[in-house]
């Protein structure tokens, strides 16, 4: 089986082709996909477009990662979830462009708020970090969105400065699609949730012990663990 890829977007012809292959029962649903290298080598370009083209389809809950590895074909109404794959599909790259400007942005802003917070701040975030604990540990079958960006915003509105605080707000609506679309990948897969709620952990510890250097190391981790869980090249 080979596929010829023409000049549009890479990524987004993988997926075109995927989408086709599952359609007609090539894949057929609880079936293992083949690998990232033998897909690869089917298309005959490189891992890295089919990765991205594996990840919109994993958010989406056309296929889904499987402990023990592997992207397997999930039982659902695939051909309702097409064309708002293809949605998807057109905004990952403002995907990837939000996470940059999160990293350079939150990075900053998580030195300032190890820097400047005051008591409250502390009790606020340390609230907000048990309610990820709940949500991530306790319980994964729940996306847990709204306690990811709650934690996120409590940092930046804690480094005190309005023109940080105004740039997150300003692109609270994308912020908020880029979390759901990273955090479904993780539904139902219990270590890599426990795993999130221990990068938060870490940065909530160095902000409360006044660490500004190693709060913006832990916050740069985390996030750059994000991009690339989503394709992100860096």
């Amino acid at each position: 089986m080979s596929f010829t890829i023409d000049r549009r977007k890479i990524s987004e012809q993988v997926f075109d082709n995927l989408k086709i292959l599952i359609q007609d029962g090539t894949f057929p649903v609880n079936t293992k996909l083949p690998s990232e290298t033998e897909l690869a080598k089917m298309f005959k370009i490189s891992r890295s477009p089919v990765r991205e083209a594996l990840s919109i389809l994993s958010a989406i809950g056309i296929v889904e990662q499987r402990q023990g590895g592997g992207n397997w074909v999930r039982e659902v109404r695939v051909t309702d979830m097409l064309e708002k794959a293809r949605l998807e599909m057109l905004d990952i790259e403002k995907v990837y462009e939000l996470l940059e400007l999160r990293t350079i942005i939150e990075t900053e802003a998580t030195a300032l708020a190890a820097i400047r917070h005051k008591q409250e701040d502390i009790i606020e975030l340390e609230q907000a970090l048990y309610t990820l604990k709940e949500t991530f540990v306790n319980d994964d079958t729940i996306l847990g969105d709204e306690a990811d960006y709650n934690f996120h915003k409590i940092i930046i509105r804690s480094s005190y400065n309005s023109f940080l605080v105004q740039t997150i707000e300003n692109t609270s609506e994308l912020y908020h699609k880029a979390l759901q679309f990273s955090l479904k990948q993780n539904i139902g897969l219990k270590l890599k949730r426990e795993h999130i709620y221990e990068e938060h952990k870490a940065i909530f510890d160095a902000i409360k012990a006044r660490n500004s250097k190693l709060a913006a190391l832990k916050m740069r981790k985390h996030l750059h663990t994000v991009r690339k869980k989503i394709g992100d090249n860096l």
